[in-house]
């Protein structure tokens, strides 16, 4: 596989899908390849010096983490998007007239 000046190969794809890190500026310098990537295998972490990092993902894998993050606007909204929407439970109470006590 032919080198680089800075002593990495051109294909990075196999060690990138594998969860190691871009470092920034091989980033800045391979972002079509990065974009890609992110698009077709996941998301793609991206640090600076190691340490601090963002990650480059396909818009919809973003907008289904955003959809899933989000407090519903009021209460009536919350329980219209409860996953036991529809689901039969018993509600009924016994009467009790509670218990004697001596004071």
């Amino acid at each position: 596989m032919p080198k680089r000046r800075d002593k990495q190969p051109l294909s990075l794809s196999a060690a990138k899908v594998a969860g190691e890190a871009w470092q920034v500026q091989t980033a800045k310098a391979r972002f079509s390849e990065v974009f890609r990537l992110a698009r077709a295998q996941g998301p793609q972490r991206i640090t600076r010096q190691g340490k601090e990092g963002v990650v480059m993902m396909a818009e919809e894998q973003f907008d289904k983490l955003v959809r899933k993050s989000r407090q519903p606007q009021s209460l009536v909204q919350f329980f219209r998007q409860s996953p036991l929407v529809g689901v039969d439970l018993d509600l009924e109470r016994d009467r009790d007239s509670g218990r004697n006590v001596d004071l």
